[in-house]
């Protein structure tokens, strides 16, 4: 039996005197004290961990003042914050291990925008994309552009100054920046925007007042105005050039106005909590074009740097050949590679996306025509490395290689092996003229290391994102980390760059004082000085005030691997999807309307989301390996589930009752929150498959902790459902009870429980005349017999609940001039898989996969009409039996239809006349299938179209359902907000009648909440024909 993990960190007794105190303020936030929701923000997407105290989640910015004057008193003066937003920094600018303010929570209002002068006011937990999803409608937009648009907050832009493809036009995030409502440490509110230069010259005469915000422009500008000259000359000249604090360009050209907003911006949270600002907006280019110009080595694409910006393009983005074979792994492939045609013969090492954008036509096809011109002449010429070029100039076409462009970044931590690419170096800026040469010296030092890497960027911008393969749970890598860190910095200024270009300084601030002179790094210290005289906010970050004596954080800050070295190899090896997530965040994807983690969209609480319950299972098994438990007690096939531990799992369940602490209880209810939807599994680029390792942790949580009755209940409903489905109206009239569903409710925990289907499939069956042929008989058939076969793989979803679906396919496939042959129905296990009874369902499964092998050897088409369970055959089964699954296949209904229409004379061949002509379907596609199966929505689409329709794919979210997770009780409110968030705004809009899904949870979920009916795609198809 597993042991009770109890020994957790606690929280400092002035943090709890803290926190009790702010709650009489009438805080009217959230404050999070439990291990798990500070494990959850312990990570960024860098390689550090820092365990914070605790976690307040602002609503407001009276709540943010509340915070700041409380921590004003003498009693905590010691406690010290640091502001977070999206928490997508590469050098851990929103750890610390004091307490996190997190802005992305609550504060998301857009507050006011004005088309006419354009600009917009947003609070800081608004994400971009979220932003300009809200401008689209307007014909605005908010310029820079990053690879984490989708869940990057405009807070953590402004305080990283962020920046990404297409700066050489759009500047930074600063350069758009007009106004902020920052709050200071002593809780004073500071407005901040553009002040004549003047009226603060004539204030040098008035005495200064008491209040800090009121002095701070004053006397920042009397410093900047006297060090101007010193800034101008000795501050690097470069495009991406961050300070940390702006000193340059708090004036304008004339020095005519002063802006503090850009000493703020940038800050990294370490002068105040910025929580709304006013941005500058820009209207939507009408035309683009982008030219993938492809290249037979990655130097040669970089070398092409100059040529690019001279052609004036909007921007230019290098990707090398390590990322593009990663991206052909991915699922996003499927999305671009008829955009990016390769030769077997001559490969794509190198790709320069180039984009020329704007409101005149005629000027965009003049730069387009003179740059292929001049791509031509060097493609005939064979120079340059230049193989080829594509143009796409459709909106989905060039959003589809931007996507591409996008997940890179996660894509190289996907990168097989333990060594996995790591952001430390990946950010620096160099003159885009000394570009090539720098990168040259710079493989060298990697390729003297024996190091792997990837590589990617703006080389427009002279910035170059590489990212060596280490493995710091090894500790000789962890020297050799120091090692290239101090050798990159080294190298990095001898081209007159900066080890920062876009992505923040954060721990990086370690070097930060090398790249100023004396005098300079002095007046960063000032600004600190006068915004944070104690080193209250974000410390160890950027610089330190004067007269502190607090030193920045070390470049070897307590990493994540500190925690995984740990946890034993082989148990790693078990749990490899939550020790292989590297917290690239893409699980925050804000859109409502995406299917990755719908648990974590609808609680906004980042323990429910895929990297927050990784982090939960990696602490797990820390704590686990630190209370002696050896490897084969954590891999189920070797350990056993013993009778004899009931009396001991009984006395730890009563425990549980009692409040006894253990931090599994937290794991278990981050998981308890998944729908097992998978979405992870296949969006994420390290696909990070949580449904995986949850089971696994229900397997051994249950060990020590008796199950609740609805997990056998649900577990073993496809063992029940042949037997009740044989008397289906009793069953049915019983659960219909009001009694009946109150007691299950009680006692079992479940709700809304579906009734099987009246009449039931057999009958249905008989009554379209419908007999199956005899399976033994069927080995005796002809090659030309079987072709026009198929076996119809049942599930216990359509078969037993809506049984008219299955029958409905099986004349559809009769009328198409196949016979169909209904295969009796065996258990598949999914259910069994979801509630972690491993070891049952490993039986289910083998038993399920020796049948199913026999049958293939008829060589006849298997077919299976519920999605998630077809895919269960590839995908569960294949991570349980591993070689002893076999070879056999079961297609989804689509891929079957497919394979039949994609024959050019199918409509002859299966005699198919349609009745109806030019119908629009609404097509709402099952989240797994569509995860797993992405091209599934266009190849119904093909289907549709050979049937003479037209078939309009819905881009929804999950419906809530997933199975039975919509009907335990515990889980009804997320099922409901899950279904209302994306299903119930599309589905309102359209008639139910042409509206289709293939999942049985998606219909029964629409069934429930909006009591309307939808078909399966199948039985839309057999209304067409005769």
């Amino acid at each position: 039996m597993l042991p009770r993990l109890a020994a957790v960190p606690q929280l400092e007794p002035v943090v709890i005197d803290y926190l009790d105190a702010l709650k009489k303020q009438h805080f009217e936030g959230d404050i999070a004290t439990d291990y798990a929701s500070r494990l959850s923000l312990a990570t960024d997407n860098s390689v550090y961990q820092q365990l914070p105290q605790a976690i307040l989640f602002p609503k407001t910015v009276a709540d943010v003042v509340r915070l700041t004057k409380l921590a004003n008193r003498e009693t905590y003066q010691s406690l010290t914050f640091t502001p977070r937003g999206g928490g997508t920094g590469t050098n851990g600018q929103s750890l610390n291990h004091n307490i996190i303010v997190d802005l992305s929570r609550h504060m998301t209002e857009i507050l006011e925008l004005n088309v006419q002068e354009r600009w917009v006011r947003v609070q800081a937990g608004v994400v971009k994309d979220q932003l300009n999803q809200f401008l689209k409608p307007h014909g605005l937009f908010f310029a820079p552009e990053l690879s984490t648009s989708n869940r990057a907050t405009l807070g953590g832009m402004i305080n990283t100054d962020a920046s990404g493809q297409g700066s050489l036009q759009y500047g930074k995030t600063s350069n758009h920046v007009l106004a902020l409502r920052s709050v200071l440490i002593n809780g004073e509110v500071l407005d901040t925007d553009s002040i004549s230069s003047q009226q603060l010259e004539q204030a040098n005469d008035v005495p200064q007042e008491q209040s800090t915000s009121k002095n701070l422009p004053q006397l920042i500008f009397n410093r900047c105005k006297e060090k101007r000259q010193a800034i101008l000359d000795d501050m690097p000249q470069l495009n991406r050039f961050l300070t940390g604090y702006d000193l340059k360009n708090v004036f304008n050209d004339d020095l005519s106005e002063f802006n503090l907003t850009r000493i703020i911006t940038g800050s990294e949270g370490s002068l105040a909590f910025v929580c709304e600002a006013k941005l500058n907006l820009l209207p939507i280019p009408q035309y683009r074009t982008l030219i993938n110009i492809k290249y037979n080595s990655f130097d040669a694409a970089l070398r092409s740097a100059p040529f690019m910006v001279e052609a004036n393009a909007l921007s230019v983005e290098t990707v090398d050949s390590k990322v593009l074979n990663l991206a052909k792994q991915d699922i996003i492939w499927h999305s671009v590679k008829e955009l990016l045609h390769e030769d077997e013969q001559a490969p794509i090492l190198g790709l320069n996306i180039v984009e020329f954008a704007g409101n005149n036509k005629s000027k965009i096809s003049h730069q387009l025509q003179k740059l292929c011109q001049a791509l031509d002449e060097k493609i005939a010429a064979g120079s340059d490395g230049i193989i080829g070029y594509q143009i796409c100039d459709d909106l989905p076409s060039i959003e589809r290689i931007y996507a591409m462009r996008k997940k890179a970044v996660g894509l190289l931590g996907n990168a097989k092996g333990a060594a996995k690419p790591i952001p430390f170096v990946e950010d620096t800026c160099v003159p885009p003229q000394h570009l090539a040469d720098y990168i040259a010296e710079f493989r060298a030092l990697l390729d003297a290391h024996n190091l792997q890497y990837g590589m990617f960027g703006h080389v427009d911008a002279g910035v170059l994102h590489v990212r060596p393969a280490l493995d710091l749970c090894d500790k000789e890598q962890v020297a050799l980390f120091k090692t290239i860190s101090d050798q990159v910095a080294e190298l990095t200024a001898k081209y007159g760059g900066l080890l920062w270009g876009e992505h923040g300084k954060g721990v990086r601030s370690h070097y930060g004082e090398t790249f100023f002179t004396p005098e300079l790094w002095r007046e960063l210290r000032y600004i600190k000085f006068l915004f944070d005289p104690h080193n209250r906010l974000n410390p160890g970050k950027i610089c330190t005030p004067l007269e502190c004596e607090d030193e920045l954080y070390s470049i070897l800050s307590p990493m994540r691997a500190d925690q995984d070295r740990q946890i034993p190899i082989a148990i790693r090896d078990e749990f490899k999807g939550a020790m292989n997530c590297n917290g690239n965040g893409l699980c925050f994807n804000f859109d409502q309307h995406s299917t990755m983690c719908p648990s974590m969209k609808v609680s906004r609480n980042r323990v429910f989301s895929p990297k927050g319950r990784a982090a939960m299972v990696r602490e797990w098994l820390r704590l686990m390996a630190n209370e002696n438990v050896q490897p084969e007690q954590l891999n189920f096939r070797q350990s056993k589930i013993k009778l004899s531990e009931f009396v001991g799992k009984l006395r730890n369940s009563l425990g549980k009752q009692r409040g006894d602490y253990d931090f599994s209880h937290e794991v278990k209810a981050a998981m308890d929150s998944c729908l097992a939807c998978k979405a992870c599994a296949s969006q994420c680029p390290i696909k990070i498959d949580v449904p995986s390792f949850r089971a696994k942790f229900f397997y051994f949580y249950h060990q020590r902790y008796l199950r609740p009755l609805k997990d056998y209940v649900v577990a073993n409903l496809e063992i029940a459902a042949p037997w009740l489905a044989k008397q289906p109206g009793l069953f049915n009239r019983i659960t219909s009870l009001k009694f009946t569903q109150n007691l299950v409710e009680k006692t079992i925990g479940m709700t809304d429980l579906p009734l099987l289907s009246q009449p039931n499939l057999q009958s249905q069956l008989n009554e379209q005349g419908y007999q199956a042929p005899n399976l033994d008989a069927l080995a005796q058939k002809s090659p030309a017999e079987k072709a026009k076969m198929l076996l119809i793989v049942q599930d216990p979803y359509t078969s037993y609940y809506d049984a008219k679906v299955v029958a409905d396919f099986i004349a559809l496939c009769r009328k198409l001039g196949f016979t169909p042959i209904l295969l009796p129905f065996k258990p598949n296990g999914k259910a069994m898989h979801i509630k972690g009874f491993l070891g049952h369902f490993s039986h289910i499964a083998e038993n399920q996969a020796d049948f199913l092998n026999h049958l293939a050897q008829l060589d006849i088409p298997m077919v299976g009409v519920d999605p998630a369970i077809v895919l269960s055959y590839r995908d569960e089964y294949q991570e349980i039996l591993a070689e002893k699954r076999g070879t056999f296949h079961v297609l989804t209904a689509h891929e079957w239809l497919l394979a039949q229409i994609k024959q050019t004379d199918w409509q002859e061949k299966l005699h198919v006349e349609v009745k109806s002509k030019n119908t629009e379907w609404h097509f709402f596609p099952h989240c797994t299938e569509s995860t797993q199966l992405p091209n599934s929505p266009k190849e119904w689409q093909q289907i549709f179209a050979a049937f003479g329709q037209q078939l309009e794919v819905e881009k929804v979210g999950c419906c809530g359902m997933a199975g039975v997770f919509g009907h335990e009780v515990q889980n009804q409110e997320m099922s409901h907000d899950i279904y209302a968030m994306s299903w119930d705004e599309k589905l309102s809009r359209q008639n139910a009648e042409f509206c289709l899904a293939t999942g049985y949870s998606c219909r029964s979920q629409v069934k429930r909440f909006a009591h309307r009916t939808l078909k399966h795609p199948v039985q839309a198809l057999l209304t067409l024909l005769d």
